[in-house]
Protein backbone atom coordinates (compact mmCIF):
# COMPACT_ATOMS: atom_id res chain seq x y z
CA UNK A 1 0.00 0.00 0.00
CA UNK A 2 1.18 3.50 -0.88
CA UNK A 3 0.52 6.09 1.82
CA UNK A 4 1.05 9.84 2.13
CA UNK A 5 1.04 11.13 5.69
CA UNK A 6 0.60 14.89 6.28
CA UNK A 7 2.68 15.79 3.24
CA UNK A 8 3.65 19.41 2.50
CA UNK A 9 5.57 20.85 -0.44
CA UNK A 10 6.96 24.39 -0.62
CA UNK A 11 9.06 25.98 -3.36
CA UNK A 12 11.47 28.89 -3.17
CA UNK A 13 10.38 31.59 -5.61
CA UNK A 14 11.15 35.22 -6.34
CA UNK A 15 14.52 36.92 -6.60
CA UNK A 16 17.22 34.67 -5.12
CA UNK A 17 14.52 32.52 -3.56
CA UNK A 18 13.47 35.27 -1.20
CA UNK A 19 9.87 34.01 -1.08
CA UNK A 20 8.25 30.63 -0.93
CA UNK A 21 5.11 29.09 -2.41
CA UNK A 22 3.28 26.26 -0.69
CA UNK A 23 1.95 23.93 -3.40
CA UNK A 24 0.69 21.07 -1.20
CA UNK A 25 -0.65 21.42 2.34
CA UNK A 26 -0.96 18.58 4.84
CA UNK A 27 -2.20 15.93 2.39
CA UNK A 28 -2.84 12.37 3.54
CA UNK A 29 -4.07 9.61 1.23
CA UNK A 30 -3.50 5.97 0.42
CA UNK A 31 -3.65 3.70 -2.61
CA UNK A 32 -4.42 0.04 -1.90
CA UNK A 33 -3.52 -2.88 -4.18
CA UNK A 34 -6.15 -3.37 -6.88
CA UNK A 35 -7.60 0.12 -6.41
CA UNK A 36 -7.79 3.29 -8.49
CA UNK A 37 -7.68 6.49 -6.43
CA UNK A 38 -8.45 9.66 -8.39
CA UNK A 39 -6.94 12.98 -7.35
CA UNK A 40 -9.13 15.72 -8.85
CA UNK A 41 -8.76 19.48 -8.98
CA UNK A 42 -8.27 22.49 -11.19
CA UNK A 43 -4.87 23.64 -12.47
CA UNK A 44 -2.74 24.79 -9.55
CA UNK A 45 -4.52 22.62 -6.99
CA UNK A 46 -1.37 20.61 -6.26
CA UNK A 47 -2.41 17.28 -7.76
CA UNK A 48 0.54 16.97 -10.16
CA UNK A 49 2.95 17.97 -7.38
CA UNK A 50 1.65 15.01 -5.40
CA UNK A 51 2.42 12.70 -8.31
CA UNK A 52 5.94 14.11 -8.61
CA UNK A 53 6.58 13.58 -4.90
CA UNK A 54 5.34 9.99 -5.09
CA UNK A 55 7.70 9.41 -8.03
CA UNK A 56 10.49 11.18 -6.11
CA UNK A 57 10.91 13.70 -8.92
CA UNK A 58 10.64 16.43 -6.31
CA UNK A 59 11.36 16.30 -2.59
CA UNK A 60 8.90 16.38 0.28
CA UNK A 61 9.14 19.47 2.50
CA UNK A 62 7.31 17.90 5.46
CA UNK A 63 5.51 14.65 6.06
CA UNK A 64 6.16 11.08 4.93
CA UNK A 65 5.55 8.81 1.94
CA UNK A 66 5.41 5.11 2.74
CA UNK A 67 5.37 2.03 0.52
CA UNK A 68 4.45 -1.20 2.22
CA UNK A 69 4.88 0.55 5.57
CA UNK A 70 8.46 1.66 4.79
CA UNK A 71 9.27 5.37 4.81
CA UNK A 72 10.78 6.18 1.40
CA UNK A 73 10.79 9.98 1.82
CA UNK A 74 14.45 10.41 2.68
CA UNK A 75 15.96 7.88 0.29
CA UNK A 76 19.09 9.03 -1.46
CA UNK A 77 19.28 8.99 -5.24
CA UNK A 78 21.42 5.84 -5.26
CA UNK A 79 18.78 4.00 -3.24
CA UNK A 80 15.85 4.76 -5.53
CA UNK A 81 16.32 1.99 -8.10
CA UNK A 82 14.58 -0.60 -5.91
CA UNK A 83 11.72 1.86 -5.34
CA UNK A 84 11.30 2.34 -9.09
CA UNK A 85 10.96 -1.42 -9.51
CA UNK A 86 7.72 -1.04 -7.56
CA UNK A 87 6.46 2.44 -8.49
CA UNK A 88 6.38 3.96 -11.98
CA UNK A 89 4.64 6.87 -13.71
CA UNK A 90 3.04 7.67 -17.06
CA UNK A 91 2.46 11.30 -18.00
CA UNK A 92 0.23 13.50 -20.10
CA UNK A 93 2.18 13.87 -23.35
CA UNK A 94 3.26 10.48 -24.76
CA UNK A 95 5.19 12.09 -27.62
CA UNK A 96 7.61 13.90 -25.28
CA UNK A 97 8.65 10.58 -23.71
CA UNK A 98 10.28 9.36 -26.93
CA UNK A 99 13.34 10.55 -28.79
CA UNK A 100 12.18 11.00 -32.40
CA UNK A 101 15.52 9.86 -33.84
CA UNK A 102 15.29 6.44 -32.15
CA UNK A 103 12.75 3.68 -32.62
CA UNK A 104 9.96 3.73 -30.05
CA UNK A 105 10.82 0.36 -28.52
CA UNK A 106 14.11 1.81 -27.31
CA UNK A 107 12.19 2.66 -24.11
CA UNK A 108 12.09 -1.08 -23.39
CA UNK A 109 15.82 -1.48 -23.90
CA UNK A 110 16.58 1.28 -21.40
CA UNK A 111 14.63 -0.70 -18.79
CA UNK A 112 16.67 -3.78 -19.58
CA UNK A 113 19.95 -1.86 -19.28
CA UNK A 114 18.99 -0.29 -15.95
CA UNK A 115 17.05 -3.05 -14.21
CA UNK A 116 17.62 -6.37 -16.02
CA UNK A 117 21.15 -6.19 -17.46
CA UNK A 118 21.70 -9.96 -17.24
CA UNK A 119 18.61 -10.89 -19.23
CA UNK A 120 19.32 -12.56 -22.58
CA UNK A 121 18.06 -11.01 -25.79
CA UNK A 122 15.60 -13.82 -26.61
CA UNK A 123 14.22 -13.91 -23.07
CA UNK A 124 13.83 -10.14 -23.04
CA UNK A 125 12.09 -10.12 -26.42
CA UNK A 126 9.60 -12.68 -25.12
CA UNK A 127 8.96 -10.59 -22.02
CA UNK A 128 8.43 -7.42 -24.09
CA UNK A 129 5.96 -9.20 -26.36
CA UNK A 130 4.12 -10.53 -23.31
CA UNK A 131 3.58 -7.10 -21.79
CA UNK A 132 2.63 -5.62 -25.18
CA UNK A 133 -0.10 -8.22 -25.50
CA UNK A 134 -1.23 -7.36 -21.95
CA UNK A 135 -1.82 -3.73 -23.00
CA UNK A 136 -3.62 -4.84 -26.16
CA UNK A 137 -0.87 -4.08 -28.65
CA UNK A 138 0.31 -6.32 -31.48
CA UNK A 139 4.11 -6.54 -31.16
CA UNK A 140 4.51 -6.81 -34.93
CA UNK A 141 2.65 -3.49 -35.35
CA UNK A 142 4.73 -1.42 -32.92
CA UNK A 143 8.18 -2.95 -32.53
CA UNK A 144 10.80 -1.46 -34.83
CA UNK A 145 8.68 1.63 -35.55
CA UNK A 146 9.61 5.26 -35.01
CA UNK A 147 7.38 7.41 -32.76
CA UNK A 148 5.93 9.37 -35.70
CA UNK A 149 4.71 6.08 -37.20
CA UNK A 150 2.52 5.31 -34.19
CA UNK A 151 -0.59 6.95 -32.76
CA UNK A 152 -0.75 8.71 -29.40
CA UNK A 153 -2.77 5.82 -27.99
CA UNK A 154 -0.19 3.27 -29.11
CA UNK A 155 2.64 5.33 -27.65
CA UNK A 156 0.82 5.74 -24.34
CA UNK A 157 0.11 2.02 -24.08
CA UNK A 158 3.77 1.30 -24.84
CA UNK A 159 4.71 3.50 -21.87
CA UNK A 160 2.31 1.54 -19.67
CA UNK A 161 3.89 -1.66 -21.00
CA UNK A 162 7.32 -0.23 -20.14
CA UNK A 163 6.19 0.23 -16.53
CA UNK A 164 4.77 -3.31 -16.41
CA UNK A 165 8.14 -4.76 -17.40
CA UNK A 166 9.18 -4.11 -13.80
CA UNK A 167 6.24 -5.93 -12.15
CA UNK A 168 5.24 -2.70 -10.44
CA UNK A 169 2.80 -2.36 -7.56
CA UNK A 170 1.75 1.28 -8.05
CA UNK A 171 1.27 3.29 -11.25
CA UNK A 172 1.04 7.10 -11.14
CA UNK A 173 -1.11 8.10 -14.12
CA UNK A 174 -0.95 11.89 -14.52
CA UNK A 175 -3.52 13.15 -17.08
CA UNK A 176 -2.53 10.22 -19.28
CA UNK A 177 -5.50 10.45 -21.65
CA UNK A 178 -6.00 14.22 -21.92
CA UNK A 179 -4.09 14.36 -25.23
CA UNK A 180 -5.80 11.33 -26.76
CA UNK A 181 -8.88 11.27 -28.96
CA UNK A 182 -12.19 10.06 -27.53
CA UNK A 183 -12.08 6.57 -29.03
CA UNK A 184 -8.58 5.94 -27.72
CA UNK A 185 -9.36 7.33 -24.27
CA UNK A 186 -11.84 4.60 -23.41
CA UNK A 187 -9.35 1.93 -24.51
CA UNK A 188 -6.69 3.27 -22.13
CA UNK A 189 -9.22 3.64 -19.29
CA UNK A 190 -10.42 0.08 -19.76
CA UNK A 191 -6.81 -1.07 -19.79
CA UNK A 192 -6.27 0.58 -16.40
CA UNK A 193 -9.38 -1.22 -15.17
CA UNK A 194 -7.93 -4.55 -16.28
CA UNK A 195 -4.61 -3.82 -14.58
CA UNK A 196 -6.47 -2.91 -11.41
CA UNK A 197 -8.18 -6.31 -11.48
CA UNK A 198 -4.73 -7.91 -11.51
CA UNK A 199 -3.81 -6.12 -8.27
CA UNK A 200 -2.12 -2.95 -9.51
CA UNK A 201 -2.75 0.19 -7.46
CA UNK A 202 -3.28 3.32 -9.59
CA UNK A 203 -2.98 6.95 -8.52
CA UNK A 204 -5.05 8.60 -11.26
CA UNK A 205 -4.48 12.36 -11.51
CA UNK A 206 -7.06 14.25 -13.55
CA UNK A 207 -9.07 17.45 -13.87
CA UNK A 208 -11.92 15.55 -15.56
CA UNK A 209 -14.66 14.55 -13.11
CA UNK A 210 -16.34 12.18 -15.55
CA UNK A 211 -13.13 10.18 -15.93
CA UNK A 212 -12.67 9.98 -12.18
CA UNK A 213 -16.24 8.77 -11.81
CA UNK A 214 -15.72 6.12 -14.50
CA UNK A 215 -12.42 4.68 -13.33
CA UNK A 216 -12.01 5.06 -9.57
CA UNK A 217 -13.39 3.57 -6.38
CA UNK A 218 -12.28 6.52 -4.28
CA UNK A 219 -11.65 10.18 -5.03
CA UNK A 220 -9.68 13.04 -3.45
CA UNK A 221 -10.79 16.58 -4.37
CA UNK A 222 -8.10 19.21 -3.93
CA UNK A 223 -8.20 22.99 -3.84
CA UNK A 224 -5.24 25.32 -3.32
CA UNK A 225 -2.98 22.46 -2.28
CA UNK A 226 -5.30 20.94 0.34
CA UNK A 227 -7.88 18.15 0.41
CA UNK A 228 -11.40 19.58 0.68
CA UNK A 229 -13.39 16.37 0.26
CA UNK A 230 -12.60 12.67 -0.08
CA UNK A 231 -14.24 9.28 0.07
CA UNK A 232 -16.00 6.69 -2.06
CA UNK A 233 -16.44 8.17 -5.53
CA UNK A 234 -20.16 7.45 -5.73
CA UNK A 235 -20.82 9.11 -2.36
CA UNK A 236 -18.75 12.22 -3.03
CA UNK A 237 -20.20 12.77 -6.50
CA UNK A 238 -23.84 12.12 -5.59
CA UNK A 239 -23.77 14.06 -2.31
CA UNK A 240 -21.00 16.70 -2.48
CA UNK A 241 -20.72 18.66 0.74
CA UNK A 242 -17.93 21.17 0.20
CA UNK A 243 -18.83 24.32 -1.77
CA UNK A 244 -15.85 23.76 -4.07
CA UNK A 245 -16.95 20.20 -4.84
CA UNK A 246 -20.46 21.40 -5.62
CA UNK A 247 -19.10 24.09 -7.93
CA UNK A 248 -16.91 21.59 -9.74
CA UNK A 249 -19.79 19.21 -10.30
CA UNK A 250 -22.18 21.97 -11.35
CA UNK A 251 -19.67 22.97 -14.03
CA UNK A 252 -19.91 19.62 -15.80
CA UNK A 253 -22.09 20.08 -18.93
CA UNK A 254 -25.30 18.04 -18.96
CA UNK A 255 -27.47 17.40 -21.99
CA UNK A 256 -30.75 17.98 -20.14
CA UNK A 257 -29.76 21.36 -18.64
CA UNK A 258 -29.02 24.74 -20.13
CA UNK A 259 -25.80 26.32 -18.90
CA UNK A 260 -27.72 29.32 -17.55
CA UNK A 261 -30.09 27.13 -15.52
CA UNK A 262 -27.56 26.48 -12.78
CA UNK A 263 -24.90 29.19 -12.69
CA UNK A 264 -21.78 28.76 -10.62
CA UNK A 265 -21.76 31.15 -7.69
CA UNK A 266 -18.16 32.01 -6.74
CA UNK A 267 -19.35 33.77 -3.58
CA UNK A 268 -20.41 30.38 -2.19
CA UNK A 269 -16.75 29.45 -1.83
CA UNK A 270 -14.86 30.18 1.35
CA UNK A 271 -11.89 32.60 1.20
CA UNK A 272 -8.63 31.18 -0.07
CA UNK A 273 -6.87 31.68 3.24
CA UNK A 274 -3.14 31.50 3.88
CA UNK A 275 -1.50 28.61 2.08
CA UNK A 276 1.18 28.46 4.78
CA UNK A 277 -1.30 27.62 7.53
CA UNK A 278 -2.69 24.14 8.13
CA UNK A 279 -5.91 23.52 6.21
CA UNK A 280 -9.18 22.78 8.02
CA UNK A 281 -9.30 19.21 9.34
CA UNK A 282 -11.48 16.63 7.63
CA UNK A 283 -14.65 15.59 9.42
CA UNK A 284 -16.62 12.43 8.70
CA UNK A 285 -19.88 13.37 6.96
CA UNK A 286 -20.96 9.76 6.40
CA UNK A 287 -19.38 6.35 6.09
CA UNK A 288 -16.53 6.57 3.55
CA UNK A 289 -17.08 10.31 3.07
CA UNK A 290 -15.01 13.12 4.65
CA UNK A 291 -15.23 16.89 4.18
CA UNK A 292 -12.97 19.76 5.24
CA UNK A 293 -14.42 21.44 8.31
CA UNK A 294 -15.14 25.13 8.53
Amino acid sequence: MLQLENVWKSYRVGALGSKHLTAVRDVSLQVAPGEVLSVVGESGSGKTTIGKMVLQLTSVTRGRILLGGEDVTARRHAERKEYYRRVQGVFQDPFSSYNPIFKADRVFETVRESFRPGTGAAQWRARVEEVLHSVRLDPASVLGKYPHQLSGGQLQRMLIARALLLDIEVLVADEIISMLDASTRIDVLNLLGELKERGLGVLFITHDLSLANYISERVVIMRHGAVVETGATAKVFTDPQHPYSRNLLSSVPQLHRKWSDDPVEPEDLEPDGDRDTPPPPLREHAEQHWVAAG
